[in-house]
């Protein structure tokens, strides 16, 4: 089960899209259901069927973006947070080989289409929490344990903007 938080930028996102989905894109797929049903035959009418089905879909991800917005808790920045890993982190970590991999940790619905952002239930988000910058950390992985070094960790804060604040080891 997915933890129920997520961030303010998160959350945003998920309101633009019911906002957009409810206000502009059904409305439209309501207009075309409607004149293709005016055409006569529904059975043989292609454009109707595809976006009856179109509308279905819409009105699916409609229902779950207003329950899972009903569900979710936004966790906002707190300075508390600077100097270890938590909820909304920018982290830089390394491995043995050298390699690097810098990520967010985010909530479970804020990871599609992101390559750079990881949940929250991820083995290597948990494996970072309560970190700080110079501590490792194992990640229990489907091949064995891996171990990876905290280079840096950043926050974005609502005061900041797009600034972050950085903690690098020297």
């Amino acid at each position: 089960m997915a933890t129920n938080i997520i961030t303010r930028g998160g959350y945003d996102t998920l309101k633009a899209e019911l906002d957009h989905l409810w206000r502009v894109y059904r409305p439209e797929i309501t207009q075309k259901v409607t004149w293709a049903a005016s055409l006569g035959d529904r059975s043989e009418n292609a454009d109707y069927q595809y976006n009856k089905k179109l509308l279905r879909e819409i009105d699916r991800r409609v229902r779950y973006l207003r329950k899972r917005l009903e569900d979710v808790k936004v966790v906002d920045y707190s300075p508390e947070q600077e100097g270890k890993v938590f909820f909304g982190a920018w982290v830089e970590v390394e491995n043995d080989d050298g390699e690097l991999k810098k990520f967010r940790i985010v909530g479970y619905d804020e990871i599609y289409g992101r390559n750079d952002y990881i949940s929250i239930d991820s083995p290597m988000a948990r494996a970072l929490l309560k970190k700080e910058v110079g501590d490792e950390a194992t990640v229990q992985t489907p091949t064995g344990e891996a171990m990876w070094y905290i280079n840096s960790i950043s926050y974005e804060s609502p005061a900041d903007n797009e600034n972050t604040r950085h903690l690098t080891i020297e």
